[in-house]
């Protein structure tokens, strides 16, 4: 539904564009550039109104709008335009971000689209979308600037003039031999600094840091972070350049990777589009499934209790102080599951570093566990049970403590390990888990200590 707001900003550029007032237009349009809230405006705005908005702003600037937007919603504004139209726009789109965006739309419609744009830009498209979206032949883009290593210094740099408005980078100028296989790559200050009459491959870097075109995006975009690199050359299987991957492509993919980490983490599946462009029943479809899945795991929590209800009943001052414990439990669980997931993402730690990893937790999980011991004896005493509770009930937030720290800091090695990935162990996964054995622990305790 359309609120007085979005009826306000239509008027408005509807107004604006039937004056032929291309400054208040784009004006307008930058008032709203945040990239949700620009394409639920858009949204709002009638196809013809839409269509005739985007021609009078022209191709380029309807792709600069579009590449603000996720992929989804450009796909969602593409669609409502004439097919012309729409492979005008993509045509002007970096290669990258057009592959993604016609990906977002229904395949009939796309193909379309493809027959409409020119058959070199079109190919192009068809290449991309052959790698799945999160590998580095998905993200790559093929604007790049590549040289045959018989060629002088002069003459590179007259070929750099020509193809420097449509290359992604010009700053690694590749080298390539007949077959298209990459050989090395030098930089443009390399060129500037050194004889015209000097060949390329006398200059040029044979070493190259190269990936291949079914790398993993977010490893791609560590290695590029950690090298300092403006781009990576991406390769088939024979060697051969199919793309770079530049730096600007980096800030996206982690972002995309730490949202769906911190989706995983909070117990939902990743949405696919923008929150705001997300249905009820697709947020509903997200969060069930992960829900569900803790509710059946939780189910053991209530088995832990009717195993020791005897006990309970015995002394009901025990059950006090369980909401205390595993709520503990959960928490510190959930500590280290978050801060061991970013590491893991950022500085590449695995399964190798088991050790190191379960020897640093445990200190902490002692020390933690002390002060909480500390805290947690001093509330009982205070709260008039007796020394032997107050004991029990220290006690056990240590060891829970501790167990909470190691369960959190070995299952997201061990599912790293198995292919998964470990933003699965989910903070109310590990509450979960928490829960059940923190209740063993404590009753155990209870069990052995006050003979019960």
């Amino acid at each position: 539904m359309m609120t007085s707001t979005d009826r306000d900003w239509t008027t408005e550029l509807r107004h604006a564009v039937a004056a032929g007032d291309l400054a208040r237009v784009l004006s307008l349009l930058r008032e709203h550039f945040d990239d949700h809230e620009l394409a639920t405006r858009l949204e709002a705005v009638p196809g013809p109104q839409l269509r005739s908005l985007l021609r009078f702003i022209g191709d380029d600037e309807s792709a600069r709008l579009l590449s603000r937007l996720d992929a989804a919603g450009a796909a969602a504004l593409l669609d409502r335009l004439a097919v012309s139209d729409a492979a005008d726009i993509l045509e002007v789109m970096a290669p990258d971000d057009a592959a993604d965006v016609i990906a977002e739309i229904p395949p009939s419609e796309a193909a379309e689209i493809l027959i409409e744009m020119e058959p070199a830009e079109a190919d192009e498209l068809r290449e991309l979308m052959e790698y799945p979206p999160d590998t580095a032949g998905g993200r790559m883009t093929p604007a790049f600037v590549a040289v045959d290593p018989e060629l002088r210094v002069d003459e590179t740099i007259r070929a750099l003039r020509q193809v420097a408005q449509t290359a992604e980078t010009i700053n690694y100028v590749y080298v390539i031999d007949d077959d298209g296989v990459l050989l090395g790559v030098l930089l443009l200050r390399d060129l500037v600094l050194n004889p015209p009459a000097t060949r390329i491959r006398d200059l040029m870097v044979t070493d190259v840091v190269q990936v291949p075109a079914m790398a993993d995006q977010e490893e791609v975009a560590h290695l590029l972070n950690d090298l300092d690199l403006l781009a990576l050359p991406v390769v088939d299987d024979a060697g051969r350049l199919l793309g770079i991957i530049t730096a600007d492509d980096v800030a996206d993919i982690l972002e995309e990777e730490t949202t769906e980490d911190i989706e995983r983490l909070g117990g939902s599946l990743p949405l696919t589009v923008s929150y705001l462009r997300a249905s009820p029943f697709l947020l509903w479809r997200r969060r069930v499934v992960w829900l569900l899945v803790l509710f059946a795991g939780a189910a053991y929590t209530t088995t832990v209790l009717r195993l020791f209800e005897e006990q309970i009943e015995e002394l009901v001052v025990l059950s006090f102080y369980i909401p205390l414990l595993i709520g503990t439990g959960g928490n510190v669980g959930s500590q280290v599951v978050t801060t061991l997931v970013r590491a893991m993402s950022v500085e590449g730690i695995g399964l190798r570093d088991v050790g190191r990893v379960l020897l640093k937790e445990m200190q902490v999980g002692l020390m933690l566990g002390a002060v909480m011991a500390a805290v947690m004896f001093v509330r009982a005493w205070i709260g008039g049970t007796g020394y032997d509770i107050a004991f029990v009930v220290a006690l056990a937030v240590a060891v829970i403590v501790v167990w909470a720290t190691l369960v959190g800091a070995f299952l997201p090695l061990l599912l790293r390990r198995l292919g998964l990935d470990p933003a699965v162990v989910s903070a109310p996964l590990i509450t979960t888990i928490v829960d059940g054995t923190g209740l063993l622990i404590y009753f155990l305790l209870a069990r052995l200590i006050l003979d019960l």
